[in-house]
């Protein structure tokens, strides 16, 4: 899976019409509005904006699309079949239509706008997503340096320590990385 890293903005044209393609990250339902009120804002006067977005959340990944009042499934649902096709999560992509007065077609519909979101997304700056844990321990002093050397390796970082009789330490690392953590340091004393 990947997360957009740095958004994009494209355009295309066919037969008269505009199209106007955004790729975004998006982390939830919150800024997926925010997102769509900022490019409706932009473009007032289009004749429409369908969208589709994949944002992963605690009970699994959350797609939908919306073909803003284009032949059912010749707007939103191409433009889902990219976004899912990258295997990009956490994301909208939209698309801004001004129409040109030719009409195009259901086929031709499907392909500009599925057209205009693989190049948005192809011109998006992609990384790979990390899923990340939570890990908490109780260590004693002595191993602290060693496990702070040891989270800042595997790319995490210390979010809270405790200082008591030992040091209670919470942790936001790579999912696979805090079970190797977990195993080094639980228990030891």
């Amino acid at each position: 899976m990947y997360l957009i890293e740095k958004g994009s903005e494209v355009s295309f044209t066919v037969n008269h019409s505009r199209f106007i393609g955004y790729a975004l990250p998006c982390v939830d339902e919150s800024q997926l509005r925010l997102r769509l009120t900022e490019i409706a804002s932009a473009h007032p006067n289009a004749h429409h904006l369908a969208f589709a977005y994949r944002i992963k959340t605690g009970s699994g990944i959350v797609a939908h699309f919306n073909d803003a009042g284009e032949p059912s499934g010749t707007a939103g649902k191409p433009i889902l079949a990219h976004i899912s096709g990258f295997d990009v999560i956490n994301a909208l992509v939209a698309v801004v239509r001004y129409f040109g007065g030719i009409k195009l077609g259901a086929g031709g519909l499907v392909r500009a706008y599925g057209g205009t979101a693989k190049m948005a997304l192809d011109s998006a700056s992609l990384m790979p997503y990390v899923e990340y844990a939570e890990l908490r321990l109780t260590i004693d002093y002595p191993k602290l340096q060693p496990l702070t050397y040891q989270v800042e390796k595997a790319g995490g970082e210390i979010v809270s320590r405790s200082f008591g009789e030992k040091v209670d330490v919470v942790m936001r690392l790579p999912a696979p990385e805090a079970t190797a953590i977990h195993r080094q340091f639980h228990g030891i004393s």
